[in-house]
């Protein structure tokens, strides 16, 4: 009996953990340190490649705030500040981030009005 009652707890706690974890997937969630690395690394890429793509020359400034998807590897939604000179402006950036691959790339960058 307490082998069958240990087995049924067992696979309780495994529907319950890939539960949360199917929840966690595809939703949005507040980054909490948008002073974390990954997240700075995130930014500085889609300031570079906005840079790139558009011929401007915009210096990446600090992260205001963000949250993180994770879709077959991470969807970074950030605001953050970039500028020329002293001129700071806000703007919107999505990264999308699949680090095992070694692949990021930049699917959306507007200036925040």
């Amino acid at each position: 009996m307490k082998l069958h009652t240990l087995s049924l707890l067992t696979v309780l706690l495994m529907v319950s953990a890939s539960t949360k974890e199917e929840h966690r997937m595809g939703r949005y969630w507040p980054i909490t340190d948008i002073d974390d690395p990954d997240v700075i690394k995130a930014a500085k890429f889609a300031v570079t490649e906005y840079n790139k793509q558009s011929g401007f020359k915009l210096k990446f400034k600090k992260v205001i705030k963000g949250e993180s998807q994770e879709v077959a590897g991470i969807n970074y939604n950030l605001t953050l500040s970039a500028g020329k000179g002293s001129v700071l402006k806000m703007y919107e950036a999505v990264v999308w981030e699949r680090d095992w691959l070694h692949f990021r790339s930049l699917t959306y960058f507007k200036p925040l009005h």
